[in-house]
């Protein structure tokens, strides 16, 4: 054990460090990675197309120099147009200075306001600390003076002489590592469209001999998962754009190509993408006309599409997203963005979507699809039992009364209540719970259940079974197993189930009672003293299968005629397993879930109906 223990110190060490020098990595090498997950992404985007080409007889290389050739063209043809009417927007500033000094002039407070006169004061106090400053910087200065030396004679060294690179570095300026970036980021993605099966192939082989199956679902899930996601959103987007430049073209506002083009590439930036783009026309609408009006429309026009989009389109066509949590992707967004600046904020949702993928199908790193995904990862079982742990009995009823609108009682039984129960029991073995907490668990439980119950009795009861309660005037049922018993194995959450079975029989029609939990002596004289035909044992497995053993052997040595069925509840490996743990000496029937033991029920008591109505026609 002490080994274990320091085996998984050691690994969980490992694999800090391991995270610690990956992120470095990411860091020191973005000028290669950058280019490497650009090109990954555009190869993503662009596949499929290049598919479709292929699909039409025509070769891999000629695709996607045709594919490339048109995405160039296209990107080429609106960055100039947009180029230009950024030019435009320069020149024309200052004819929009002085609109804009009005507008601003008209939000102003007035001078008789507090605000006027704390901002004054605050002015003049910066005012007289700048003429503070400037004579004691004036002092200095002349001391200095006083005691310099003579100014030394500039020496002028000749620079060495310069290639047609540098010259082109020079000329072009800050536009010269985009575009070195942009021709890396074409060739990355001509070889990955080239040579896309034989990368596959590559990364099945790195994975190793007996990883095919696993690896190869990975890829057809990222690939499913990220390249419809990408052309989806490509699409959206652009349509995004069209549409808003479309409006501020029909509002009024100048430059809407720009705008437009502005507000499908920002769009690729979660969150805060969507509401920059629109913040520049509705900002140029303000400093542009005289009035409110423009900038209102053109505000509420990205209201109206951003509602539309979000809430109607992207749920309808991305159909199953991409898995992120929303808290995710903020987090995302701000961890690229940190360590790969613009770029990693454009790049953060699709390399998060293949850390999700990575996290799925690699053990090691499962904690990364817990930490960013957006499935469950609790089962409404174990919500429901965590809540009880926190004393919160309003929000467990809470997940029991949702899951109960789309699924019936019964169902919420069998899949929130008695695996929270089992849970409760398996922490109390080892001592992971204390007695005060289980006493709160099972007095809500039970609350719960009487609650559930109440509501059940509202709705109309199920057709009477054959066999089921019917008065012959004595106050008593006739015919065959006309009561049945329900008798927990021990107190605690046997009770409870018990509770649970007995209600369920009672709507089903079936005259049932239940029974406290008391020794087995106890039990016995309790049963025999009434005439049933049924007696179902309730027992929440690993610790009360003793009692129900015995309990079932008992009763059958006692009543040879009398039906048994124990009702093993949620075992592990299914009823045949419990029908081996239980053992040959008890020879009653064995139920693992609520739904089997009453459809056991049903069957006994058509079964000793059939018997007597057969038995009614021979003495006829």
């Amino acid at each position: 054990m002490v080994r274990s223990k320091d085996y998984s110190t050691s690994s969980k060490s490992l694999m800090l460090i391991a995270f610690v020098l990956v992120i470095a990595a990411l860091y020191l090498g973005r000028q290669v990675f950058i280019p490497l997950a650009l090109g990954l992404v555009f190869s993503f985007l662009l596949t499929p197309v290049v598919t479709q080409l292929e699909k039409l007889r025509i070769g891999r290389t000629a695709a996607v120099i045709v594919v490339l050739a048109l995405s160039l063209i296209l990107i080429g043809a609106v960055s100039w147009k947009v180029a230009g009417q950024l030019v435009e927007i320069t020149a024309e500033f200052s004819d929009y200075k002085s609109n804009l000094d009005s507008k601003l002039q008209s939000l102003q407070a007035s001078k008789d306001g507090n605000l006027s006169r704390a901002t004054a004061t605050v002015k003049e106090l910066n005012k007289q600390l700048g003429v503070v400053s400037g004579q004691i910087s004036a002092s200095q200065g002349q001391g200095k003076e006083r005691g310099a030396a003579p100014h030394p004679i500039p020496v002028q060294v000749a620079a060495p002489p310069s290639n047609i690179l540098q010259d082109l570095r020079a000329l072009l300026g800050p536009l010269a590592v985009v575009l070195e970036t942009a021709v890396i980021v074409i060739i990355f993605s001509v070889f990955m469209l080239l040579k896309r099966e034989d990368l596959r192939n590559r990364a099945i082989r790195l994975a190793g001999r007996g990883q095919l199956s696993r690896m190869t679902q990975a890829l057809e899930d990222a690939e499913r998962r990220l390249g419809r996601y990408l052309l989806l959103q490509f699409v959206v987007n652009a349509g995004y754009g069209l549409l808003f430049g479309l409006a501020l073209y029909l509002i009024g506002v100048p430059h809407a190509l720009l705008w437009g083009v502005l507000a499908a590439l920002l769009r690729f930036v979660p969150y805060i993408g969507g509401v920059a783009a629109a913040a520049f026309p509705v900002t140029l609408a303000i400093a542009v006309f005289p009035g409110w009006r423009p900038a209102g429309l053109a505000l509420a026009a990205f209201v109206v599409l951003e509602l539309v989009v979000s809430n109607f389109v992207e749920p309808t066509l991305y159909g199953v997203h991409t898995g992120i949590s929303s808290l995710a992707i903020l987090v995302a967004a701000v961890f690229w963005a940190t360590l790969w600046g613009p770029v990693g904020l454009i790049l953060s949702t699709p390399l998060t979507v293949c850390l999700i993928v990575l996290g799925r199908y690699v053990p090691q790193l499962k904690f990364l699809e817990v930490a960013l995904g957006d499935e469950p990862v609790l089962t409404p079982a174990q919500r429901f039992y965590q809540r009880l742990l926190a004393s919160d009995q309003e929000e467990a009823r809470t997940i029991a009364e949702a899951h109960l609108k789309e699924n019936s009682l019964e169902d919420v039984y069998e899949t929130i209540v008695i695996p929270a129960l089992k849970l409760a029991e398996q922490d109390y073995e080892i001592d992971a719970l204390d007695d005060d907490t289980r006493r709160f668990m099972f007095r809500s439980t039970k609350t719960l259940i009487e609650d559930l119950g109440a509501q059940l009795e509202e709705d109309p009861p199920a057709k009477r079974e054959p066999g089921a309660h019917r008065d012959n005037g004595a106050g008593r049922a006739s015919g065959a197993g006309a009561d049945i018993a329900c008798v927990p194995a021990r107190n605690g959450p046997d009770e409870l189930v018990a509770m649970m079975l007995c209600q369920l029989l009672q709507h089903a029609g079936f005259h049932t009672r239940q029974l406290r939990a008391r020794g087995v002596e106890e039990t016995l004289v309790a049963i025999s003293s009434h005439d049933y035909g049924v007696v179902c044992v309730s027992s929440l497995p690993p610790f009360a299968i003793m009692q129900a053993r015995t309990l079932c052997k008992r009763l059958q040595a006692s009543s040879p005629s009398l039906q048994t069925i124990v009702g093993l509840w949620d075992f592990e490996g299914g009823t045949e397993k419990a029908r081996e743990r239980l053992g040959t000496g008890c020879p009653g029937v064995v139920a693992t879930t609520l739904s089997e033991a009453i459809a056991e029920v049903r069957r006994i008591t058509h079964s000793e109906v059939a018997a007597e109505t057969l038995a009614e026609q021979a003495n006829s």
